[in-house]
């Protein structure tokens, strides 16, 4: 019988790349290479690490090693969509764009192509970005003997989105619904999370948007590939901002990805090419709001009155809000937040001065909900999990509506499964994510008592950062959420600073209410926060309460 197995090299988790190896029956095709150290890949024959490679889009994660594998082994073939090896230049700024050859080759879209006997492949749209491929891998085994030949399918997904944006369009479902496919390799980037509606997330952000520069502050927004271009379109078409007298200025990575975008319009949605029609897409200095390229004189002028810096998510943010940061406040997508604040220190990369930021849902990937609709529409035997953290992942694999239908596996960095068809499978019992846990009623409060193993899990640090919950009902059920001290601060149904009045208020028993808090230090002996700087809306476990009239001063 023809095996199935995938060796994954790279699975997404902690920031690393996506790098899987699938070996079906004498192939070895690999998906993606998303790695920046190419070292599990080379050995020392000089023999490719696969027969072919397949890359489903341009993000650094999954692409970021293409050139470096070309350049070791320049036999290899790559392949992707004809818009993805348009954009996959981007991914090496850092070099002359003479000097990257045009290593990879173009696929139709929704077209079966036969790389080696037996061995073909399929791409459909999958949303997310432009260009960016869900790959459907059919093989068909010789015949053995009297036995008849047989064929496999596997479908990888790469990053993909059954919701339109404003700049690609969905996953077509419908064109793979019932397709069952032997193995079915997702990404669960959100894990079991459910995210409200697109539009509603869009309007939030605009909203908080347009409050900020009522207040007249500045908005720094670091973004990625994709997200950037979509914030800018929504800033120029959303009716907060249309004809409004502001200032969005690109920088960086994100101003490169603007004018790739130019030059792949003819493959972006009808509704994107009509806009273009009437007005430029990205650089436009005539229509409010203007859109330009940021320029060392205008980068001497930030925040002086209010505008809008995108620029790219690995750029030193200092230099933009650095003479005045009092008036900035940044934006961070929640993925980027989850990698780059330190929430030690509440700093940012390359930060010297304290900047307000708050964080916001654009997402470019499927919920909870959309990743199992997908599953069940297409109805695999084998399903991986890759693409997210571990935790995450594995909130997918304990969902008993998968885990009773389907092969459900979430790989580690470095590890083999072995994927055996139409053979007895036992299916492994199902992660252990839930907690049990006691619930006390009292006169004034209710208390609810868990197992001190919750605290293991790496999400426990960001419920637990404050002390501070936050209850709502769901249906039946109760959800609780943790409150990070830049929340705190944020308007939300009101000005949380004003909660420092309110006697009842948790929010009242912080640092800058203290009676040890002198000169923005803790001078308590007996906290832990001893001489240490600490920030005023702090907590610690021996807050002593100011006495009425007293203000804090220098010690």
């Amino acid at each position: 019988m023809v095996e199935l197995e995938c060796l994954a090299y790279g699975v997404g988790h902690a920031g690393e790349g996506v790098c899987l190896l699938l070996r079906i029956g004498t192939y070895r095709i690999l998906l993606d290479c998303g790695l920046s150290d190419l070292s599990p890949l080379l050995n020392q024959t000089g023999i490719p690490p696969a027969d072919l490679v397949l890359c489903s889009h341009a993000h650094a994660d999954h692409a970021r090693g293409l050139l470096k594998l070309h350049q070791a082994f320049p036999q290899l073939p790559i392949y992707a969509s004809e818009v993805t090896t348009q954009l996959l230049t981007l991914n090496w700024l850092d070099q002359p764009a003479q000097d990257i050859p045009q290593f990879c080759h173009a696929l139709p879209w929704r077209t079966p192509i036969e790389f080696l006997d037996g061995l073909s492949a399929e791409i459909y749209p999958s949303g997310h970005l432009p260009g960016a491929a869900a790959i459907l891998l059919s093989y068909t085994a010789p015949p053995e003997g009297n036995s008849p030949s047989r064929s496999y399918t596997v479908l990888y997904t790469g990053d993909f989105f059954l919701s339109n944006t404003r700049l690609v369009e969905g996953l077509p479902l419908e064109e793979l619904r019932g397709l069952q496919p032997n193995v079915l390799i997702v990404e669960g980037s959100y894990g079991t999370a459910r995210h409200p509606h697109r539009r509603q997330q869009e309007n939030h952000l605009a909203e908080r948007i347009d409050q900020a520069i009522a207040q007249q502050r500045s908005i720094l927004l670091p973004t990625s590939l994709g997200l950037g271009q979509e914030l800018l379109l929504l800033l120029r078409s959303h009716h907060y901002f249309t004809g409004r007298d502001i200032d969005i200025w690109v920088d960086g990575a994100v101003a490169d990805g603007c004018d790739a975008y130019l030059e792949i319009l003819p493959h972006l949605p009808t509704s994107v090419q009509n806009f273009a029609r009437h007005q430029p897409l990205f650089w436009d200095e005539r229509v409010r709001p203007r859109v330009r390229r940021l320029t060392p004189e205008a980068r001497a002028k930030l925040g002086q009155s209010p505008c809008i810096v995108v620029t790219d998510e690995v750029a030193d943010w200092h230099q933009y809000y650095q003479a005045n940061p009092e008036v900035w406040l940044a934006l961070l997508p929640m993925e980027l937040d989850r990698h780059w604040i330190d929430r030690e220190t509440e700093s940012l990369p390359g930060s010297s001065a304290s900047l307000a930021t708050e964080t916001y849902l654009l997402a470019q990937h499927c919920d909870g909900t959309g990743t199992t609709q997908l599953i069940h529409n297409l109805r695999p035997q084998h399903v991986l999990f890759v693409h997210g953290s571990a935790a995450y992942l594995s909130d997918l694999t304990g969902l008993d509506e998968l885990h009773n239908r389907y092969h459900l596996h979430s790989p580690a960095s470095g590890t083999r499964v072995e994927l055996p068809i139409g053979e007895t499978f036992l299916q492994p019992a199902p992660p252990d994510t839930s907690y049990e846990g006691e619930l006390t009623e009292l006169d004034a409060l209710v208390t609810i008592t868990l197992p001190d193993a919750i605290a293991a899990d790496p999400r426990w640090r960001g419920l637990a950062d404050t002390g501070l919950i936050e209850a709502r009902w769901q249906g039946d059920e109760l959800v609780l959420r943790g409150l990070p001290q830049r929340e705190l601060l944020r308007p939300k149904g009101g000005d949380r600073l004003l909660d420092w009045m309110d006697a009842n208020s948790p929010l009242r028993n912080c640092c800058g209410n203290c009676h040890h808090y002198r000169g923005q230090h803790c001078w308590n002996g007996a906290s832990p926060l001893f001489e240490l700087k600490v920030t005023p809306e702090g907590f610690c476990p021996v807050f002593e309460s100011m006495q009425i009239g007293e203000r804090n001063t220098e010690p």
